[in-house]
Parts: C-alpha cells; sequence; structure tokens
C-alpha cells in the first residue's frame, strides 16, 4: 500500500509492509523510518481548562475564595478574589515532588521601600527551594535576588516584571532532588520558570537549597513535601494557585 505527503517542501511517496514504514521522494531516493521499539503508554487526556487554567488533573490550592488548603492560610486577608500575605508564611497542607505550578502575584501598588525592600515574598517548592517575588520594576537589588530569580543562587535571564500593582503569573516546572539511602545527592533539583509568559529560568541545576545567610546545600529529605509561601513584611496579594504532580514516563508493561 502507498500513500503520498509533503514534508518540507518535498513530496513523499510511503509504502507500509509489515508494520515498517518505507518511502520514496519525488526524486526516487529511498528512505527507511526509523522506529524505536519502545512500547509507549497512550498519553491521558486531559482537559486543559481556560485560559491561565486549573487543568482537569490539577489541584487547586487558592480559587479566591479561601485558604482552607494552606496551614496558616488563617492569618492572611482573603477579599476580592484574593489572598493579602500577612502575619507569616503559610504551607500547603498537601505534599509534593516533581510539580508544574500556577501562581499569580501582585506587588503593592502603592511603591514604599527600595531593593529587598519592596513588595518581598517568594514561592519555596519543599520548604527548601526558593523562586523570588518581588517588585523588580524600576527597583535594583542584587541580580540573583531579584523577581526570577532562583534565590542566591542564578539571576533571572531577563526582567520580565510588570508595573507595581499589576497582576503576573509564574508558570514553573520544578523537578525534586533524589538522595540515596545514606542521603547523598543522586539526582539535583532543576527549576524551569516562565514570568508572565517569558523564560526567566531555563532547566537551571540548584546547587542546594535557597538560603539568606549561607552557601547552598543538600540535605536529605522527604521524597514529597509542602509548597511555602513566604510573607518577608509586605501585602503581596495572590490569586488562582493550582499545582500538578508530574507522573514519570509510562511504558506499556511487556
Amino acid at each position: 500500500m502507498q500513500a503520498g505527503y509533503w514534508l518540507n517542501g518535498r513530496f513523499w511517496t510511503v509504502a507500509l509492509v509489515l508494520g515498517a514504514c518505507s518511502a520514496y521522494t519525488a526524486e526516487g531516493a529511498f528512505v527507511t523510518e526509523y522506529v524505536s521499539g519502545i512500547m509507549w503508554a497512550e498519553p491521558k487526556i486531559v482537559e486543559p481548562g481556560p485560559i491561565g487554567g486549573p487543568p482537569a488533573d490539577a489541584t487547586v490550592l487558592f480559587d479566591g475564595k479561601d485558604l482552607g488548603q494552606w496551614n496558616g492560610g488563617d492569618k492572611w486577608k482573603v477579599e476580592n478574589g484574593y489572598a493579602i500575605s500577612q502575619g507569616g508564611g503559610i504551607n500547603s497542607k498537601q505534599s509534593f515532588g516533581d510539580c508544574q505550578l500556577h501562581l499569580e502575584f501582585a506587588s503593592p501598588s502603592e511603591v514604599k521601600g527600595s531593593g529587598q525592600g519592596r513588595g518581598n515574598s517568594g514561592i519555596y517548592f519543599m520548604e527548601t527551594y526558593e523562586v523570588q517575588i518581588l517588585d523588580s520594576f524600576d527597583n535594583k537589588t542584587y541580580f540573583d535576588g531579584q523577581c526570577g530569580s532562583i534565590y542566591k543562587q542564578y539571576p533571572p535571564l531577563v526582567n520580565a516584571c510588570r508595573k507595581p500593582g499589576e497582576w503576573q503569573t509564574y508558570d514553573i516546572v520544578f523537578t525534586a532532588p533524589r538522595f540515596d539511602e545514606k542521603g547523598a545527592v543522586t539526582s539535583k533539583a532543576y527549576l524551569t520558570v516562565l514570568q508572565n509568559g517569558v523564560l526567566v529560568q531555563n532547566h537551571s541545576e540548584l546547587l542546594g537549597g535557597t538560603f539568606y545567610d549561607k552557601a547552598p546545600s543538600y540535605t536529605a529529605h522527604a521524597a514529597k513535601r509542602p509548597l511555602h509561601i513566604q510573607f518577608h513584611g509586605d501585602p503581596v496579594r495572590f490569586r488562582n494557585i493550582w499545582v500538578r504532580e508530574i507522573p514519570p514516563q509510562a511504558l506499556i508493561a511487556k
């Protein structure tokens, strides 16, 4: 059986024989398709939801109504579909390992302070690895501490901040570190971060936990731990927070 199609500006004639695929270009050249032989499981269908999510398989951590999914959430003020940080940080009641996180935030519209004293917060994965939240619109600070940085480890690739008071988005992919039975690191943590749709961290390899007062280092911990949103003294607003656990790539069992 033969069929044809256009690819890269060339017409290919395809012959299917015993499950293998061979092709002839318009010039008569013979090409055999590479087949990996790996038996992949069929990807499940996930309804992506509205723009900004949440997708159907996401865990909604804040939908604008209450912070019941967070320990310490009773300290924060919830109004008009968003939460205002105050009185201390909050930890998710559920723990996560590899995950995809969506979070929207806004620094105070009234500008006060400068550097690290302006719209400061942070989202911590496993309570340990921080992506900085800061008002970095026309606000100089150390580069590995500005918005979009992995705190004290990597500056953002670019400054993609909106003006104070405007809503901003983080879409973050986190790969958790792995440890052996003796507590040694066998695979480091990684973070990919898009701020307002702009890539600011590209699969950055973490050097360890993110700390203010010491160098990064790894300490063995559980495979899943809570998320943490920092309160740093500024009334940063948050809304539309959801997370998806990332499963391992599935194969069909032989």
